[in-house]
Order: C-alpha cells, then structure tokens, then sequence
C-alpha cells in the first residue's frame, strides 16, 4: 500500500493537542448517541454545540462533501415546500424538520472530520461500540427484571435499551456487531475474549429487542461482512481461519437459541414475532395498504403533504423511508434521497477493496447502511441518529480516498518532471 503523507499537524503541538482535544469530543457525542430515552437527548445538546464550535473553528468542506451538503440542503427544501402544504400544525412540522436539518448537517460534519484525519474513525467505531454494549446490557438486564425500575429499558416485553423504541434500539447494534466480527477475523487472539464477549451481548441485545427488521439486518449484515472477507482475503490459512470461526459462531448461536427458548418468556414472543406477516402488516389500512395508498395519494401531490400529516389520515405512519420522503419532502425529497443512497452504496461498492487504513471502516458502515436501505421499506428510519451518521462515515471514507487519488496524481506528475 502506498504511504500517506504525514498529518500537516505533526509539527504544530499547539495544535495538534487542540485537534486531540477536538477529536476526544467527537467520540464523546458518538458514545452519546446509544442513549435517547427523552428527547431532545444529551446527544443533540452535545452535538448541536460540538457541530457549530468545529465549523467556527474552521473545518473545511472539501469537494465530496459539499456534494453531500447538497443533497442534504435539497432534502430539506423539499421538506420546506412540503411544509407550504400544511393547513394546521405547521409549529409541529417546523419542528419536525428541524430536527431533520440537524440530523442531516450532523451527517456532514462526520464526513468532514473523517476526511480531516481518517484516524478518528478508530475514535467513533470504539465509542460506537462502547455505547452499544452498554445499552445492551441495559436492555439485557431490564428484559429480565433485574433490578428495580428496569423495566424502563424494555417496551412491550422486548429489550430496548436506552432507547424509545426497540426497532431502533435493535439496528443501533449491528454496526459495532460488525466492528467486532471483523476485529475477531482479522486481529490479535489476546483480544478475542473482549471482542466475542462484547459481541455476544449486542446479538443477544439485537434478539431480545425482538425486531424483525433488526433480526434481519444482523444475519444479512453478518453474512456480507464474512463474505467480502473471503473475497479480499486469498490467504488459504486466513479463510480457514474465517471458516472455523464462523462455524464455532454459527454452532454456540444455535446453543443459545435453544436454551433462550426453554424461557416460555421469550418462546411466546418469538412465537409470535416471527410471522412474516403480523395482523398489523396485512388488515386493511395495515402497513402494506398503506403503503399502496400512500404512493398512489402522493402523484398527485409533488410537494409533499407536510411532515406528520400522514398519521392524521390513516391510522399510522408511513412505516416506509421512500413513502415518507414523498409524503414529508415531496418528489424533490424522494429523487434527492434516491441520488444520496445510490451515491453512497456506489462510492462504498467501488471503494471497499482497495487496501487503505480506513477500509475497515468503510465496510463495516457500507454494509450496515445497505440493510438500512431494505429495510427501510417496512421501517420508517428518518430520523434515526446513527443512519445520518452511517451516511457520514461512507461519505468521509470516499472523500478519504478522492483525496488520497490526487496525491498520487500529484507524486506522478512530480517525478516525470
């Protein structure tokens, strides 16, 4: 693998202890984000300030991430066209989108960071990770009533950690699952008790939240990490490796099934969350009427119906990303959300073999945002603080390497003068 460059902060001290100091921050407003039982949460108050005091401070906005400014802006003048549309509630719908627009500036600020150093990627997956072992186990406990008051980190007898809602507590986890699955793979034995004991707890945090989506995503995700592993890893040894590791996984998540299921607790409720389709899916004006409705409804209405509106019509909400961007941000929102997922899987399909310290990073967040994707046609994922960061780490990964291309272009053309 050809070097970088050295960080133009080596020689700088003063500097470079404000940018440590900066980098510490940001890995404090990620660890943040795994606990959101109220809202506004600690994580928008810390991050809505470390947001604004980075960019006063000047962090720049390269190229690539001005583009992902600019679908972010799009997205949200949809949403403010959408909000025209509103005959009452129009304080709500503000509202409604104005957490939108912090989401969406929170995703480019991640972008810029990780393409100011790429060595903060390190900082934000170990946050990451710690913040979704904890509201693990806090789910964990609380699902089995371990201590007083612990049922606020369960809803409706399913884990949901420090979370409102279980199907967003259960997709938090994956990423980090996958952090660690590919740590297992790839790094040292003396740390794989820490890394198969953490991982242990987030797939049992993932099963017990008893989301089919998060269900879905875990095995989907899992799967592709082992399989991208095979195909850039051509090391016989390391493949058997995989192979034995995977099997020994595969062998004790069966054990562990069968044991979970000799707790009639959780038997009934498997039982009945692992129907395909649930009565609320299927009954009329259920999830998948809606879906239909909602669509035919929409070409009608190219900007939009305001945000929060579609509840108020039909017995809930949209339960669909692409439905709820054309009912909130009308048919700019929808094409404009097409061109950011499409933009972000190409950038990580086209940059995740290429062998660069942030490769690992790049993977794991590129897989994990995909399953957002699929699932996103069951699941509303809006306003979801770790898919805006998702779209963050892709975009800052691929600006990582068009930077990375023009210092090789810059070196080539220095040594044929």
């Amino acid at each position: 693998m050809t070097a970088l460059a050295a960080h133009p902060d080596t020689f700088r001290p003063g500097r470079a202890t404000a940018r440590l100091i900066g980098s510490g921050m940001v890995a404090v407003g990620v660890f943040l984000s795994g606990f959101v039982i109220n809202e506004p949460a600690p994580y928008e108050v810390f991050m809505a300030g470390l947001i604004g005091l980075w960019f006063i401070l000047g962090l720049k906005i390269s190229r690539t991430t001005g583009v992902l400014l600019i679908f972010m802006l799009l997205y949200m003048v949809g949403g403010m066209l959408s909000l025209t549309q509103m005959s009452k509630g129009v304080v709500d719908g503000a509202v409604y989108l104005a957490v939108t627009f912090f989401l969406a500036l929170s995703s480019v600020f991640f972008c810029a960071i990780i393409e100011d150093d790429h060595r903060r990627l390190t900082l934000i997956f170990d946050a990451w990770t710690a913040a979704a072992v904890i509201t693990a186990l806090l789910g964990i406990l609380g699902y089995f009533n371990a201590f007083p008051g612990s049922h606020v980190f369960t809803l409706y007898d399913r884990a949901k950690g420090a979370f409102q809602d279980p199907n967003v507590f259960g997709p938090y986890l994956v990423c980090p699952a996958l952090y660690l699955i590919h740590g297992i793979l790839t790094g040292k034995i003396k740390h794989l008790p820490i890394r198969a004991g953490s991982l242990a707890i987030l797939t049992f945090g993932v099963f017990l939240s008893f989301s089919r989506a998060a269900w879905a995503m875990f095995l989907f995700s899992a799967m592709m990490m082992v399989a991208i592993m095979f195909i850039k890893e051509r090391s016989g040894a390391f493949r058997l490796k995989v192979l034995i590791i995977v099997l020994a996984g595969a062998a004790l998540g069966v054990v562990a099934i069968i044991v979970a299921l000799q707790i009639p607790q959780i038997s009934d409720l498997l039982t009945q969350r692992t129907k395909l389709v649930q009565d609320y899916d299927g009954e009329r004006l259920g999830r998948f009427a809606r879906h239909q409705l909602g669509f035919l409804s929409a070409m009608s209405q190219p900007l939009g119906i305001g945000p929060m509106v579609f509840s108020t019509i039909y017995p809930e909400d949209e339960h669909n990303i692409w439905l709820k961007s054309l009912t909130t941000y009308g048919w700019l929102g929808l094409l404009t959300y097409l061109g950011l997922v499409w933009s972000s899987i190409w950038f990580g399909f086209k940059y995740m073999f290429r062998n660069r310290p942030w490769q690992p990073f790049l993977v794991a967040a590129w897989i994990v945002l995909c399953a957002h994707e699929l699932i996103g046609n069951v699941i509303d994922t809006d306003h979801w603080r770790h898919h805006f960061m998702l779209f963050g780490i892709v975009w800052g990964c691929a600006a990582l390497e068009h930077r990375h291309q023009k210092q090789l272009a810059r070196r080539a053309v220095g040594q044929s003068q």
